[in-house]
Formats: structure tokens, C-alpha cells, sequence
């Protein structure tokens, strides 16, 4: 991996404790490979909404990185079950996108049919089912596990060994979850000071 080669790591930041409705801070970082930071850019989705995909889509756009060569997602579910659809990030990033998590599981179906009904469990267990499968990826003596769009697996497993230079987490996420985490303690503490100031009057 050359050292100027650039990904787009996007992560995400909420409180557990967050009620459904409430908003989680999603963070994006331009990496290249040799592990320079090269940009930064925030928004948000609902937690247990439906609304990552277009917050992920909107990132990238606000962005405006065609120099940027890879999408890693640090989730395929953030802020509860807000379930991202890969293939329509690929065809709006013009560009592969990489999803990367970092737990062995039995998957989501049984989380989202136990949290949600109807219409809102169907939708979420359709885009869910969209997802092309996961491989289990060994990176510096870890095991990540890597789903992608747009590059052969092969390839793929390549891109996140050539952005992880330690530990099993790649770069562009670790710095995107990192800002992630900045941005929301940040926005809980300014509304925490509008909630105090409206009080007050």
C-alpha cells in the first residue's frame, strides 16, 4: 500500500442509554496509508431509525474527496440497529466500500426481530439481508471481519491490513470513532447548557 493512498473512515458515537429518537454522532477521517490525518466532518443519525445510509451518503458528499480511494465503515448497524445499506454507499461514494467489526457473531436477525415489529422490523431485516458476507480477516494476530462492495474479498482483506499498522482496528476508523466520540461529548455538553439556560428564564 503506498503511502499516499487515502480511505474515508466513518464511526459512530452514542450513549447506551440513549432513548430511541435521540441522535448519535457519526464522525468521518481522511487517512492515508501512512497514517497522516488529511480531513475531518461530522452529522448524525437516529438512534433506531433508519436514516445511517443517508448520513453515511451525506458525509462523503460533504466531504468532496474524489482523491479519497476506500470507504471504511466501522459498523454495518450503528446507533441500534440503524442498519446501512452497502451497495447504495458504493454507488454514491462512486468508490469500494469496506465494512469492518471487530465481534464474532450469530448475526442480527434475532436483535432486530426481538427490538422491532412489522414494518419496521421488515425493513430493517431486507437491508440487513442485502449485505454480502462476511470473512474473518486476520490482521496483526487479530481477527477483524470484512464485508465489501465495489473489490474482490481477497483485495479488500489487503486494503484493511494495508490501513491497520497495529492492533486489528484500521486507521481511518480508530481516528473516526476517536473524533466521533469528541463530537458527541461535545454536543451533549451544549445541550445540556441550553437545557440549563432554559431553566433559568
Amino acid at each position: 500500500m503506498k503511502a499516499g493512498v487515502r480511505a474515508l473512515g466513518i464511526a459512530e458515537s452514542y450513549h447506551g442509554d440513549d432513548e430511541t429518537g435521540s441522535e448519535s454522532t457519526l464522525a468521518a477521517a481522511v487517512v492515508r496509508a501512512d497514517q497522516v490525518v488529511d480531513g475531518l466532518a461530522y452529522t448524525s443519525c437516529t438512534v433506531g431509525g433508519t436514516d445511517a445510509t443517508a448520513a453515511v451518503c451525506e458525509l462523503v458528499a460533504d466531504l468532496g474527496r474524489p482523491d479519497v480511494r476506500y470507504v471504511l465503515l466501522g459498523a454495518v448497524a450503528p446507533a441500534w440497529y440503524n442498519v446501512l445499506n452497502l451497495s447504495e454507499i458504493a454507488r454514491t461514494a462512486d468508490r469500494p466500500v469496506i465494512a469492518v467489526t471487530f465481534e464474532d457473531s450469530d448475526g442480527l436477525e434475532a436483535g432486530i426481530r426481538g427490538a422491532f415489529s412489522d414494518g419496521e422490523r421488515d425493513q430493517r431485516l431486507e437491508t440487513y439481508r442485502s449485505l454480502p458476507e462476511r470473512q474473518a480477516v486476520s490482521v496483526n494476530d487479530e481477527t477483524v471481519y470484512v464485508r465489501c462492495v465495489g473489490l474482490e474479498r481477497n483485495v479488500a482483506a489487503e486494503v484493511v491490513r494495508g490501513f491497520t499498522p497495529e492492533g486489528g482496528r484500521p486507521e481511518p476508523i480508530r481516528v473516526a470513532r476517536l473524533a466521533a466520540r469528541a463530537g458527541d461529548t461535545y454536543a451533549r455538553s451544549q445541550t445540556a447548557d441550553s437545557e440549563s439556560e432554559r431553566r433559568k428564564t
